[in-house]
């Protein structure tokens, strides 16, 4: 029962995380039982399931912010989560705020180079109040980046966003994976996000891992293609509901 470090030769292997017979409860009623759960650096990872599954209960044992009550986490020395609300602090400016927790003199520098990668190097003074909701995400995943973490949790990040924003980050999301090279997992209620960013979809029930789906090159971000549609009405059908078009 115990949450470490990933051992050198698992993160020789690729490994971002490794999760083996999880478990978590909540006084009598057990959330998580018996979770198994392996991402490498690199892979984008997405979390489906009804509520109450235990979703984000278990995105906060892979934090370090809940405690486990069984089974084994081994993770990176660095973990970072970005939640659905950016979490800026107010009296801080934006650089202030992505460069929170770096103490060296080499925090500014970091700060300014993470808010230019997300396209706002030009706002690092401002401050938080100034930002549309997109924005705000954008200050929040420089923030959650600029640490270099080997593992990234995403929880539905998006979900706040207007459907042409949201897209706009889908697409900054996908850029700065595939540069920081992280291993990801995305908690979503999106099928459509899922398929649209992910390596793998994984379906979660009754606080255990049911379903586990490689989503296609071909497939992933193209809506239209076949093989995306067809995951998409199984994920649907998974979840009990059914597709519309």
């Amino acid at each position: 029962m115990s949450l470490s470090t990933l051992s050198v030769q698992q993160e020789q292997n690729g490994l971002a995380v490794n999760v083996s017979s999880l478990r978590r409860r909540y006084g009598e009623r057990t959330v998580i039982n018996g979770l198994h759960l392996q991402i490498r650096r690199g892979e984008f990872v997405a979390l489906l399931g009804e509520s109450g599954c235990g979703k984000t209960t278990l995105l906060r044992a892979l934090s370090g912010l809940d405690a486990i009550d069984g089974g084994r986490i081994e993770g990176p020395k660095q973990t970072a989560v970005v939640f659905q609300e950016s979490r800026l602090i107010p009296w801080e400016s934006l650089w202030r705020n992505v460069a929170l927790g770096l103490h060296d003199r080499r925090g500014k520098p970091l700060a300014l180079a993470a808010l230019a990668e997300v396209g706002l190097g030009d706002r690092s003074e401002d401050w938080p109040r100034t930002l549309s909701g997109g924005q705000a995400q954008r200050v929040a995943l420089a923030r959650a980046l600029v640490r270099e973490p080997g593992l990234l949790l995403l929880d539905e990040p998006f979900a706040a966003l207007d459907a042409l924003t949201r897209l706009r980050m889908h697409a900054l999301v996908r850029q700065l994976v595939a540069r920081h090279r992280p291993g990801v997992l995305l908690v979503t209620h999106d099928v459509d996000e899922a398929i649209a960013l992910a390596d793998r979809v994984l379906i979660m029930r009754a606080g255990a891992i049911a379903g586990d789906y490689p989503v296609s090159h071909a497939a992933g971000g193209n809506r239209a293609h076949p093989e995306a549609q067809q995951l998409r009405e199984h994920l649907l059908a998974e979840l009990g509901v059914e597709a519309v078009e």
